[in-house]
C-alpha cells in the first residue's frame, strides 16, 4: 500500500482512473433512477440510486487522490522517478 501511494506518478494515474469511474457511475445512475425509471426494476433502481450516491463519492475520493499525488511531486521535485508498472 505503501508503495502505491508513496508513487506520485501512480497516485495520479489511479486518481484518474477514480475520476473517470466515479463520473461514468454518476451519469449512468442519473439515467437508470431518474429517465428510466418506468423500465427498471425495483432491484436495478435501487441499484441506480446507489450509483448517484456512490459515483460523486468515488470523484471526490480521485480529486483528493489527484491533490495530493501534485503536492507530492511538487514536493519531490523529481516527478517520474519511481516506475509505473
Amino acid at each position: 500500500m505503501i508503495s502505491l501511494f508513496g508513487c506520485p506518478p501512480r497516485l495520479l494515474q489511479l486518481s484518474h482512473l477514480f475520476l473517470w469511474a466515479g463520473l461514468l457511475q454518476l451519469v449512468l445512475g442519473i439515467a437508470g433512477a431518474y429517465y428510466l425509471d418506468a423500465h427498471l426494476g425495483l432491484l436495478l433502481l435501487i441499484g441506480a440510486h446507489g450509483m448517484v450516491i456512490l459515483g460523486p463519492t468515488l470523484i471526490k475520493l480521485g480529486y483528493v487522490m489527484r491533490l495530493t499525488a501534485q503536492y507530492q511531486m511538487r514536493k519531490e521535485e523529481r516527478g517520474l522517478a519511481c516506475a509505473i508498472a
